[in-house]
Parts: C-alpha cells; sequence; structure tokens
C-alpha cells in the first residue's frame, strides 16, 4: 500500500505526519508554515514513495490542494471535525504521564504544545480506520519548520 501523508491544514501553520500503512507506524511528523508546504511535500516526496495524500477537509485545505498541483497520485479530503480537540486526549496515549508528573493536572503538559501533528494522525487515522504507532525514533515533541 506504501507511504500516506496526512495534513491538517490551516491558515499559518500545517501539521503533516507520513506513515506506512502496512506497518501502521508513522515515520515523519512536523508542523510547518503553510506557505512552505508545497516545497516541503515536493522534497519528500523525492525520497520517500508517497502513495496518496489524505488532507483535512478544514481551514484552508483548498488552498493546500492548490500547492500540492505536482502531486499526480491521489489527493484525498476527509473529514476533520474535532481533530484539534482530540488531539489532546491522543498526546496522552502518545507519551504517557508516569512518576511524580502524574499527580499534577494534564493540561499542563500540553499548554505550549503545537498538537496540528497530531490532529494530521488523528485524521489519517480516522481515515484508514486503524490506530498507527510511531517509529522508534520519532519525536512528535520537536515541530516548526520555518
Amino acid at each position: 500500500m506504501g507511504r500516506v501523508l496526512s495534513i491538517d491544514p490551516g491558515k499559518n501553520k500545517c501539521g503533516l505526519v507520513l506513515a506506512e500503512i502496512s506497518e501502521k507506524k508513522v515515520y515523519k511528523a512536523i508542523i510547518l508554515k503553510s506557505e512552505l508546504i508545497g516545497d516541503y511535500v515536493r522534497e519528500l516526496n523525492t525520497f520517500e514513495d508517497i502513495s496518496k495524500i489524505v488532507i483535512g477537509n478544514g481551514t484552508t485545505s483548498r488552498e493546500i490542494i492548490k500547492k500540492l498541483d505536482f502531486f499526480k497520485k491521489e489527493i484525498k479530503m476527509f473529514e476533520e471535525k474535532n481533530t484539534t480537540f482530540r488531539a489532546k486526549a491522543r498526546y496522552f496515549e502518545l507519551f504517557p504521564i508516569s512518576g511524580v508528573k502524574f499527580l499534577l493536572p494534564r493540561e499542563v503538559f500540553i499548554l505550549n504544545k503545537n498538537l496540528d501533528a497530531i490532529s494530521a494522525l488523528i485524521i489519517l487515522e480516522d481515515y484508514y480506520k486503524i490506530k498507527f504507532t510511531l517509529n522508534q525514533n520519532l519525536d512528535f515533541k520537536t515541530w516548526l519548520k520555518l
């Protein structure tokens, strides 16, 4: 089935997740400025065999799709309602709280987190109706490419 790129589109920034469907594993997760998405996906596609792009149907999705006009394979728009809200809960599934930190309110750990890549993951999981795991070397906590 190959690698699929999922995008949570936004006016200023987009969350992106690259996953291998057959392995149910995420290999890349990034947040970048919306204006950079075309160049980033073009470059990524030169060394990753992306078979499909799944993009949330919310904010600026049509503008983002226009920036991806060079991508000659399938681009699917998919429902992204409540993904940002759901990303908070998914964050703690991916990065469970342990030890003494468990006594603190959960919100403390996500106050300054950018959850757009996790929203992109949720879009992908909803589209394929499966849960993905993270590649061992992946760190969802390092973000924003300027």
